[in-house]
């Protein structure tokens, strides 16, 4: 798969992970296809700071992997017992108290949080391969569009753990509670026509047309005023955690808020 962003000058690039900008769209793209993107907490380090990077006129990110697979999930070397060098093995994690475990889980989890800011809509670009870390990354991510090779599956439980990289919140909101949980405890892999039937991703093209496809739903995106679709994206955000009368009072009081701007009454 050819890289949309291979002309422009990376705003970083390291530890499997690579941003560029350019003006309002920004790209991230996983950058070790040898290991499948395989996930680590270097780059979960590295996702995390491509967030806190991204200049203020980004409105659209998106997120990719080369090669075949989008991401394989955790790279196997942090299942062994000697682990990754430099960092915690599952070992040393499980011998902290629950506050240690707890920070550490956390830090990892800012390289998924960062997709669903407000300020930006995140898509994913999702082919082959989403296992694991791999599908919890997708799922930060606002939009999926997948290649019709697209092979999603969240092992964790077969491994005798849980998801615990921000996924299951996003995947029940998108498939329901029971798919969700059958997709989670038997590990089963989750192919486009579902993933599309399901409501987990937007699109399904073949996997030559991916890129092309994301350029056009990132294109019509922007296509719309920055300031209306920051709005939509929080009151649609917050719908499910309110009541339908304190949804009504949101679009009211986000609509005179943009009432005001056009007319150019805002504070």
């Amino acid at each position: 798969m050819a890289s949309p962003e291979q002309d422009l000058a990376p705003a970083l690039d390291k530890d499997g992970v690579r941003l560029t900008v350019d003006d309002a769209l920004a790209t991230v793209t996983l950058t070790n296809p040898a290991k499948r993107n395989a996930q680590s907490p270097a780059l979960w380090r590295a996702l995390a700071e491509a967030g806190r990077l991204l200049p203020g006129s980004v409105r659209v990110v998106v997120l990719r992997g080369e090669g075949k697979s989008f991401s394989a999930g955790l790279d196997r070397q942090m299942f062994t017992p000697e682990g990754i060098p430099g960092e915690p093995t599952f070992i040393d994690l499980a011998r902290r108290d629950d506050a240690g475990i707890d920070a550490t889980i956390a830090e990892y989890q800012e390289a998924f949080t960062w997709w669903r800011r407000t300020d930006i809509v995140s898509i994913a670009a999702v082919q082959g391969h989403a296992i694991g870390a791999g599908f919890q990354l997708a799922l930060g991510c606002d939009l999926r569009v997948v290649a019709d090779d697209v092979q999603f599956a969240m092992r964790e439980t077969s491994l005798g753990l849980v998801p615990d990289l921000t996924g299951t919140h996003p995947l029940v909101g998108l498939v329901g509670y029971a798919r969700a949980l059958e997709i989670c405890v038997t590990g089963r892999f989750v192919g486009a026509e579902e993933a599309v039937s399901s409501g987990l991703a937007s699109l399904a093209v073949p996997a030559g047309e991916l890129d092309g496809a994301v350029r056009d739903l990132a294109a019509a995106i922007m296509a719309a005023p920055r300031d209306a679709v920051v709005e939509t994206k929080a009151l649609l955000r917050g719908a499910l955690d309110r009541t339908y009368e304190e949804q009504r009072s949101a679009e009211r009081a986000a609509q005179a808020r943009r009432l005001r701007d056009l007319a150019g009454l805002g504070e």
